[in-house]
């Protein structure tokens, strides 16, 4: 039997959080990530939308995309060769019956980002000729939203935090987590690892990394989220076109490498898994397309879902257990890890390294009592005592 490897941080999950963590976390400490699969960023990272906006998720997760963008914009020297961010737009679209829900969301929307503005049904259509002049209502347009390569901010992680010493281990899925000499010890297929604290970015299997460890699980919900690639209209240039969102959250659309990538916007409860799309979550997709587009939808040359995981408040959960601090979660980022990862990377970091909450992260809004499990336990301890 060998010997466990000695290290300072632990890192479960290899996925955007995992790898922002290490980068950040290794900048100070010897850190090992484990990754079950074969490959980091498997699961849900890798099959994101690739939008960033200033404009999509609860308050909080709003600020903390602020808080990140200026890392998007200008990432450190070698981090990549290639820019971040590419300009797309995003255009927030409704029917007669949603008018109001578009004229809230949009006042709500310019408190935070002013440069949103409204756009007459001509307007977008101009934008995006397909869409339909007897469905559209009203829209409106974030000019700044962008693209975001997910594949580019990932691996720059990965890279940065190997170049800051740290180790990347596949196929290294948890087999048991328990204690050894006052540490954690992590027993994997792929060896054994002592640290004395441990990270956990297991995204939809977080709370099943947590029981492991003897903790209390915080009440994670995966959810699955269908997209689909269809051909794009023939003889038309998609390229130029915007990210096209429903304000009822019920589809979007945008150009993807040629093709259309289409999601139905689904939030379907799931059990941690490998997820795959349900035939009947594209044939929604598909009818929603039709309804607010002239597109008619002959063939789906791809499909494939992830699961988006959330806590009960919809901010994500980062910081130390408020009863195993020795355990830190980086957890239920939702839909929003990939454009907040800069950001959430950072205030993990800063946390265990104890410098307390990044300055520029609170200037934005956000504190340290929106995002630790502490707020969780509260709301448990509460619906208890409801209960009873």
């Amino acid at each position: 039997m060998s010997a466990a490897e000695q290290t300072e941080i632990i890192i479960i999950g290899g996925g955007m959080a995992g790898a922002g963590a290490a980068f950040e976390i290794s900048r100070s400490a010897k850190v090992v990530v484990i990754e079950r699969e074969s490959h980091c960023g498997y699961h849900t990272t890798g099959r994101s939308a690739a939008s960033f906006t200033e404009n999509y998720g609860n308050g909080i997760i709003r600020r903390i995309v602020l808080a990140s963008r200026s890392f998007l914009t200008e990432p450190p020297a070698g981090f990549t060769d290639y820019p971040l961010l590419s300009k797309r737009g995003m255009i927030t679209v409704a029917r007669s019956d949603q008018l109001d829900l578009l004229r809230e969301d949009m006042e709500a929307a310019q408190a935070l980002v002013p440069s949103i503005v409204a756009m007459t049904p001509a307007e977008a259509i101009a934008r995006v000729p397909v869409l339909r002049a007897d469905y559209l209502a009203g829209a409106y347009i974030e000019p700044h939203s962008m693209d975001i390569d997910v594949n580019g901010l990932h691996q720059g992680f990965l890279r940065g935090a190997r170049a800051h010493g740290a180790r990347i281990v596949t196929n290294a899925g948890v087999n048991a987590i328990g204690r050894q000499g006052g540490q954690w010890r992590v027993e994997t297929p792929a060896g054994t690892f002592l640290a004395p604290r441990i990270v956990n970015a297991a995204g939809a299997w977080g709370d099943e990394i947590a029981v492991m460890a003897g903790v209390r699980p915080i009440g994670l919900q995966p959810k699955r989220r269908t997209a689909f690639n269809i051909p794009a209209p023939a003889g038309v240039d998609i390229s130029e076109w915007p990210l096209v969102n429903d304000v009822g959250a019920e589809f979007y659309f945008k150009p993807d490498a040629g093709q259309l990538f289409v999601s139905p916007a689904d939030a379907t409860p799931s059990a941690p898994m490998d997820a795959y799309a349900e035939d009947i979550d594209v044939a929604i997709g598909a009818e929603r397309l039709e309804r607010a587009t002239t597109i008619e939808v002959q063939r789906v040359s791809r499909s494939w879902a992830g699961l988006r995981t959330f806590v009960a408040d919809g901010s994500p959960v980062v910081g130390p257990d408020d009863e195993v601090p020795d355990f830190v979660w980086l957890v239920g980022q939702g839909g929003y890890g990939i454009k907040t990862s800069p950001a959430l990377s950072r205030v993990c970091a800063s946390l265990i390294a104890g410098k307390g909450f990044p300055d520029d992260v609170a200037r934005q809004g956000v504190s340290i009592d929106d995002l630790t499990p502490h707020r969780l336990r509260g709301v448990a301890s509460q619906a208890r005592q409801v209960a009873s």
